[in-house]
């Protein structure tokens, strides 16, 4: 029964991450308390669901990765609310919010779930989780020939009175502008397709998909990804660390996909 509970706290933990991906774009400023109602209605499901597996197991739940993952997400989420009924601090759900909700998630694959409905149910799913990756690779290519022109730009506008450029270049504040929303678009296409590789993996391969290199580099990228767009929101990050950031956060895409197609040439 335990397994319930936490899967209903992670449906509940999706609100949370939904008002950030909103937030990015503009369009979730409003939705912040209904969002943070369903994340403490989610963390008092996630309690239950921890003192239920306690009582099952006879002993703690910190036996594996899996349940490490969803007490420790337990305690992240309890001292953002008790942070946030002190100091209503808001900034610090942009990154806790999502984390919350993806190591939740994960400790939700310790246990079997139904396999696939038909093979056409499992390449479509499949297909998706590959069209939203996709979508956040191209998204990420494009902030960074965005940032690489934005350096281009500012070294010739500090350079006045020499040859100008071959191809006129927009202004810095048009590229900057492109380089924030290609962030945003990537960060939600990633983080999808996070998700997506994350509930196929778990049914597809059942607990052994945490072994999976593959997945765990997309964790790792989608968690980098995260912190970029927190201190950019916090900090309110501009200009040339913005390109910057677009730049180091396409490298560490590309080792992921190093590690997808290394892993498909080995399995051939």
């Amino acid at each position: 029964m335990s397994i319930v509970w936490l899967r209903t706290a992670v449906a509940l933990y999706s609100l949370g991450l939904i008002y950030v991906l909103l937030f990015l774009f503009g369009k979730g400023a409003r939705l912040f308390i209904p969002a943070h109602i369903a994340f403490a209605t989610g963390a008092v499901f996630h309690l239950v669901a921890l003192v239920e597996l306690h009582q099952e197991l006879g002993s703690w739940p910190l036996n594996n990765f899996y349940e490490t993952s969803s007490v420790c997400a337990f305690l992240i989420a309890v001292f953002f609310l008790a942070i946030y009924t002190y100091y209503r601090i808001e900034v610090f759900a942009i990154c806790l919010f999502p984390l919350v909700f993806f190591m939740s998630l994960i400790g939700a694959t310790e246990f079997a779930v139904p396999n696939w409905a038909g093979l056409g149910v499992r390449n479509a799913y499949l297909m998706a989780h590959i069209a939203t990756a996709l979508v956040g690779y191209a998204a990420l290519i494009l902030g960074a020939l965005a940032s690489v022109f934005y350096f281009l730009q500012e070294r010739h506008l500090k350079r006045k009175g020499q040859t100008p450029p071959r191809l006129k270049l927009p202004p810095l504040g048009t590229l900057d502008q492109v380089i924030s929303q290609a962030m945003n678009v990537g960060f939600v296409a990633i983080t999808l397709a996070t998700i997506s590789g994350v509930i196929w993996a778990s049914v597809n391969e059942g607990m052994r998909w945490i072994f999976n290199a593959e997945i765990g580099f997309f964790l790792f990228t989608w968690a980098f990804y995260l912190a970029m767009m927190f201190l950019r929101i916090s900090a309110g990050w501009r200009g040339r660390r913005l390109a910057w950031m677009a730049v180091s956060v396409l490298g560490c895409s590309m080792l992921t996909w190093a590690a997808h197609v290394t892993r498909s040439v080995l399995t051939r």
